[in-house]
């Protein structure tokens, strides 16, 4: 009797695992989609300085920092990335290793492996298709989030849009931005993103080298956890 109870709850595990499994290759194969879909070849044309050459003085010097004269305009990047990662301010900084990929106007998508060992878990953020989700899995199998809604969509577009600044091509007037140089150092961009308007504050210094970026992201990280326009940026270190 004692044998048959075994039995049938390692059976009973066992099925759980497997369908455990099949859940995270679905997800798998949904984010490898996205993927391959935001992939997109440099344009036939290059970047010149006419390009930018009725901006105000300051944004034109951030681009011809950004992108050399002469660069294939670039339409998508993919990024590897390693460092540390944490929850929240009162959480303790874990080990992170990463991969992305940005398109302009199109989205993106992080594929994050986050800490090691028994509190290791990995995922996806994503934006694409007017839609943005968070999904992820403790040791690559047990799911621990899956996220997707309205305010997670206007979450998506504000994080998208920060991280153009790995595809400064897609700030470009071509792509609709819209640009403004508050002073000589700081300077402003304006673009809708499946309808959302956002604007992101560029801070750069007198060879147009970018120090800093923010925008309100809508997001929950409020005193009593609704959504609202909060601050969202970083500052680049080297």
């Amino acid at each position: 009797m004692v044998t048959k109870i075994f039995l049938s709850i390692g059976a009973l595990v066992a099925i759980a695992f497997i369908a455990l499994a099949i859940n995270k290759v679905r997800a798998d194969q949904e984010v490898d989609r996205i993927w391959r879909s935001l992939e997109v070849v440099p344009a036939e044309h290059s970047f010149t300085e006419d390009m930018v050459a009725e901006l105000p003085a300051p944004v034109k010097r951030y681009f011809l920092h950004a992108i050399a004269p002469g660069t294939p305009v670039a339409s998508s990047v993919s990024l590897e990335m390693s460092g540390s990662f944490r929850m929240a301010q009162d959480k303790p900084w874990i080990p992170m290793q990463a991969k992305e990929i940005i398109s302009a106007l199109k989205g993106l998508v992080w594929k994050p492996v986050i800490g090691s060992g028994l509190s290791q878990f990995v995922g996806t953020d994503y934006y694409a298709n007017k839609s943005g989700r968070m999904r992820f899995f403790l040791w690559g199998v047990i799911p621990l989030v899956n996220a997707h809604s309205p305010d997670i969509n206007r979450s998506s577009i504000g994080r998208f849009v920060g991280e153009l600044i790995w595809l400064p091509s897609a700030l470009l007037p071509e792509y609709g931005v819209s640009w403004q140089a508050i002073d000589e150092k700081t300077i402003q961009a304006s673009l809708k993103i499946a309808g959302e308007p956002v604007t992101l504050t560029l801070v750069i210094d007198t060879n147009g080298k970018l120090l800093k970026l923010s925008l309100p992201r809508w997001g929950e990280h409020t005193e009593d956890g609704s959504f609202a326009y909060i601050p969202f940026g970083g500052e680049i270190q080297k």
